[in-house]
């Protein structure tokens, strides 16, 4: 039952990861000039963050839960550089593309 589980889970991940690619899937920076001091929550696909904005810009991003394979969890780092640049335009981190992108788009949904 289990392995039955996991299977269909990979499967929808999978599906999921070759639609986002097809579709483009690339997120784009709200205005934060109109954000009030906050933390907003958001999500995509397999991501929940908070992200908190203090004086219009990002200073922290926390990721709440993130199901991903086991490389996806490098993905993670690309929250240093979205802080850093105050920008979702970022590279996507090799070998966590999926991963990236949904944290991107997480970001932004957050914020919208």
């Amino acid at each position: 039952m289990k392995i039955k589980f996991i299977i269909v889970f990979l499967a929808a991940f999978l599906i999921m990861s070759c639609s986002m690619v097809l579709l483009g899937f690339s997120a784009q920076m709200p205005d934060l000039s109109t954000k009030e001091d906050g933390i907003y929550q958001g999500n995509s696909f397999n991501v929940w963050v908070d992200v908190t904005v203090e004086n219009h810009r990002i200073t922290k991003i926390e990721i709440s839960e993130h199901y991903h394979s086991p490389v996806g969890k490098n993905a993670e780092k690309i929250i240093d550089k979205i802080i850093q640049k105050q920008s979702l335009d970022i590279d996507v981190v090799t070998g966590a593309t999926m991963s990236s992108q949904s944290i991107l788009k997480a970001v932004e949904n957050a914020l919208q």
